[in-house]
């Protein structure tokens, strides 16, 4: 499926949103950052076609705001700031897990080695305040920059949470649905919704509505994650590469599915697999095997389906005369139906 309209929409104003944020920061730290948001190559040479995602978390804040009646300029420092944390998050979790590679391009610790790439991570959280704190400049009054900050630094704790537990669990088969879930709602739902949040408090949403705001971008988070899951497994599958997240013995929702609702011998053979200390491509096959026995990927994408509607359905008990569901609707049919 391809991305709605709403993501080249916005994505363009974002890139400038973010380019004037780095306008003259030149030295080699900020090539890195520039190289990680898609911006350049290794040697800081401008790339056709930007390689840096799809801004999923910024286009939700902007679509958001507009959905509230905002006016969705004003968000922008917003939406730039979640994007920055974002990117802080993906520089760490790649030395965290050692990852080669990300967005098909070497990963910057990869280029640049680890304690660099920690430099770089660490600016881009910084960066992100600092982009939030050009709300100001858009006539967000200061009461509610400062809310917008406690949310952005509240998400930001929690996905480091979620990391940790992520981190934690490929160490151990003893992790369930439910444990599975605690560690979504803060590795990657903590965001999702906090950039919808973020949306909701510069359109002028009072607490209630800025809670519910943050239900409906925790289901939808955990739907992506989901979706995420299932996508890494689907290479697998189909032969392109061995999946990374079983290499590294990850606890997605298809593995934890199978070890908790599996045979007893299903899942005694699946923990045997991720006890060892080094999969190889024939273990990857039999995994992805099992998953497809016990029926883990289509409850996996069921459950993705089922919390998509739960954020729909947030947002539709709103009943606010001035929304406009149109864009929120496609993202959400996008987060559950994408192929990439």
């Amino acid at each position: 499926m391809e991305p709605p309209s709403a993501f080249e929409r916005y994505r363009g104003e974002v890139e400038e949103e973010l380019e004037d944020l780095l306008q003259g920061r030149e030295t080699g730290l900020y090539q890195m950052l520039r190289y990680q948001l898609g911006w350049s190559d290794r040697d800081g040479r401008p790339v056709r076609g930007r390689r840096g995602g799809k801004r999923l978390r910024p286009v939700l804040c902007l679509a958001t705001c507009k959905a509230l009646g905002g006016d969705y300029r004003q968000a922008l420092p917003a939406a730039a700031a979640v994007e920055l944390i974002h990117n802080f998050s993906l520089v760490h979790d790649d030395i965290e897990d050692e990852s080669p590679e990300r967005h098909q391009r070497p990963a910057v610790w990869k280029i640049w080695g680890a304690a660099q790439a920690i430099n770089a991570g660490d600016s881009m959280h910084a960066l992100g305040r600092l982009a939030l704190a050009r709300l100001q400049g858009r006539n967000v009054p200061l009461p509610k920059v400062l809310w917008a900050g406690e949310l952005l630094d509240d998400a930001s704790v929690r996905l480091c949470e979620g990391q940790f537990m992520d981190l934690m669990y490929q160490e151990t088969t003893e992790v369930d649905v439910e444990a599975y879930l605690d560690m979504v709602k803060g590795k990657t739902a903590a965001l999702i919704s906090c950039a919808m949040q973020l949306g909701a408090v510069v359109a002028g949403g009072d607490a209630d509505v800025v809670e519910a705001i943050r239900r409906c971008g925790a289901y939808l988070g955990i739907a992506f994650q989901i979706r995420d899951d299932l996508l890494d497994l689907s290479c697998a599958r189909n032969g392109k590469v061995a999946s990374g997240d079983i290499l590294e013995r990850k606890k997605t929702f298809p593995i934890v599915y199978a070890l908790e609702k599996g045979t007893p011998e299903t899942a005694r053979e699946l923990a045997s697999l991720y006890g060892k200390d080094r999969l190889h491509p024939r273990d990857v096959e039999r995994v992805t095997r099992i998953l497809e026995e016990v029926g883990a990927l289509r409850q996996a994408q069921e459950l993705a389906q089922r919390y998509c509607k739960e954020a729909m359905g947030v947002f539709d008990g709103l009943r606010l005369p001035y929304c406009d569901l149109d864009e929120i609707r496609q993202i959400a049919r996008f987060v559950v139906e994408r192929e990439g």
